[in-house]
């Protein structure tokens, strides 16, 4: 069950409600008792992924990052070499 987003019109109060997706929205403020109540569209409670990705950055290990950065290094100069093979053959 999602959480929902609600503000009230007459006194401004906000306010989160855990209910069913098939709940009608609620419309009576718990602060002022006015039927003033509106849901509000909020964040969510979603997985909000940033950066370059959590799994290479957030949760892997220092030996899993100097082994990764090692097999770049190796990949870099076989690049050079079959760029530098593609110039002599043409």
């Amino acid at each position: 069950m999602p959480t929902y987003d609600y503000k009230c019109s007459a006194c401004d109060h906000s306010f989160e409600l855990f209910q069913r997706i098939t709940a009608n929205p609620v419309k009576k403020c718990p602060a002022c008792g006015k039927l003033k109540a509106k849901r509000v569209i909020g964040s969510g409670g979603a997985i909000i992924f940033k950066g370059s990705g959590f799994y290479q950055t957030d949760y892997r290990s220092e030996e899993y990052k100097s082994k990764a950065k090692k097999e770049t290094e190796a990949v870099k100069p076989a690049t050079k070499i079959s760029a530098e093979k593609k110039k002599e053959n043409v």
